[in-house]
């Protein structure tokens, strides 16, 4: 059998396709969910980086839904032109913006670097930057409105059951394909994929935050309450969750019998 961490309303066609090759399939994500529904437990960080908590006050002075949360994960890395260009292209755009820039993410970043007064300035007024953040916390809050992100499928279903749009800056590997699917499939945000210039950046976050804002909350919503009930008893995840238990079972048994 094949365990996804997945839900099948989200994925039906791709899964049903696989079950052409492989019958026994359980898709019974996301994962991270059944923490909080099934087993009624708080969120456990699991993070290898300590978490800067004091970007929680800060969230809990802004507006609802005004806020774009900015991180590229654990893995990826960018160079400083990158670095600039994002970063100009969030100030011009004039949203209020809380980035996570882990230690080791930004290639030359521990040489001498003089930020430009414009950038500080408008960092100071609108944004605010940490190491690193508690992201399910984040983007549960009712501050944030948006996630530019490196389209990691944790992060990718993170961002879905909170119901928040997203901005897709892939780095690699499976990053590249949920990028597109949540640009052209799920229709869930826009896919930056392969450019990173400011005047982009701008564009797409106005879009995300401004002008398409309510189009993108309305359908992240929507796909938003669907994960949540795949995980909420009788839910196709919940389901699958019970069947995999059941199966594991039946193996174990026949296994001691034999």
């Amino acid at each position: 059998g094949l365990i996804f961490n997945t839900f099948e309303d989200l994925e039906e066609p791709i899964l049903s396709q696989m079950r052409k090759i492989s019958p026994k399939i359980y898709p019974i994500g996301p994962l991270h969910t059944h923490l909080k529904t099934r087993l009624a437990t708080e969120t456990i960080s699991n993070s290898i980086w300590k978490e800067d908590r004091s970007c929680i006050p800060w969230l809990d002075m802004q507006p609802i839904k005004s806020v774009l949360f900015v991180s590229i994960g654990s893995l990826a890395v960018m160079t400083m032109d990158q670095v600039l260009e994002i970063w100009y292209g969030l100030v011009n755009s004039g949203t209020r913006f809380l980035w996570v820039r882990r230690p080791g993410s930004v290639v030359g970043l521990e040489k001498e670097f003089e930020i430009p007064m414009d950038l500080s300035l408008a960092t100071k007024e609108r944004g605010y930057i940490v190491s690193w953040a508690p992201q399910e916390e984040v983007l549960s809050h009712p501050a944030i409105g948006g996630f530019l992100t490196h389209s990691g499928w944790n992060s990718t279903l993170e961002s879905i059951v909170e119901g928040k749009p997203m901005i897709c800056w892939p780095y690699f590997v499976d990053q590249q394909v949920n990028s597109r699917f949540v640009g052209e499939i799920w229709k869930l945000g826009l896919d930056m994929k392969d450019t990173c210039d400011r005047k982009i950046v701008e564009r797409m976050v106005r879009e995300l935050m401004e002008s398409k804002k309510e189009e993108f909350l309305q359908r992240a919503d929507q796909i938003s309450n669907v994960a949540k009930a795949s995980v909420s008893k009788g839910g196709c995840s919940y389901k699958y969750l019970d069947k995999l238990i059941e199966d594991i079972k039946l193996m174990t048994l026949s296994t001691s019998q034999a």
